[in-house]
């Protein structure tokens, strides 16, 4: 999923900020007990999203889609003193894994970690979001991003993952799931609401700045 060589994204972790022992666990038993193990983060990513958020220090954040919970902790590192971080997955086989995870954090009682279809869950929150990182079914990239803009503070970002898809969105003719990556990124393109950029960190975040 990385758009770069091994040895150089090796340099890039060597330069970064080193994972803690418990996301080292989180990376090692995802991999070695999960389907699909290449959804999570990982280290330079988890570094990103770890500095992006501490240079907001959220009161609030929305993560869509949980996963193992690598990529939460990492936000959560940025949150102010009394921030919390919500957290929404439709993947209960997981569930005991995520608890035990976040409950080695000292970052648990900040998180709030929520099963069931977020299309459905994000109308629970009455919430103003400071950071949201949507990473979850892509088909749904747009639908979430509608469902949370107008929960996003002036100023606020939001934060896509997966938006270069492997380089997929390069060529021309593009199966349905890469179609799908295509129209959101066109979708944010044109929208005036905001500032944008597309970093080219592993499979490629979308980070978006609410005007």
């Amino acid at each position: 999923m990385s758009l770069i060589n091994d040895d150089l994204q090796q340099l890039l972790i060597n330069y970064c900020e080193p994972e803690s022992e418990l996301l080292q666990r989180i990376d090692r038993e995802t991999n070695l007990k999960v389907l699909m193990p290449r959804m999570l983060s990982g280290h330079y990513q988890g570094r990103v999203l770890s500095l992006l958020s501490k240079m907001i220090a959220p009161k609030r954040i929305l993560e869509i889609g949980t996963f193992t919970g690598y990529a939460t902790l990492c936000l959560a590192e940025g949150l102010s003193d009394n921030g919390l971080i919500y957290t929404l997955d439709i993947n209960a086989e997981l569930e005991d894994m995520v608890r035990n995870n976040f409950a080695q954090s000292v970052y648990n009682d900040k998180i709030n970690y929520i099963l069931g279809d977020a299309t459905q869950t994000i109308n629970q929150l009455d919430e103003v979001f400071d950071v949201v990182f949507i990473d979850a079914d892509k088909k749904n990239n747009g639908t979430y991003y509608d469902l949370i803009f107008d929960r996003v503070r002036p100023g606020g970002i939001i934060i896509v993952d997966n938006v270069l898809w492997s380089g997929k969105v390069l060529h021309n003719q593009q199966d349905k799931d890469t179609k799908n990556i295509t129209n959101f990124n066109d979708k944010i393109a044109a929208d005036h609401r905001v500032e944008k950029l597309i970093l080219p960190v592993r499979d490629g975040l979308f980070v978006i700045r609410k005007k």
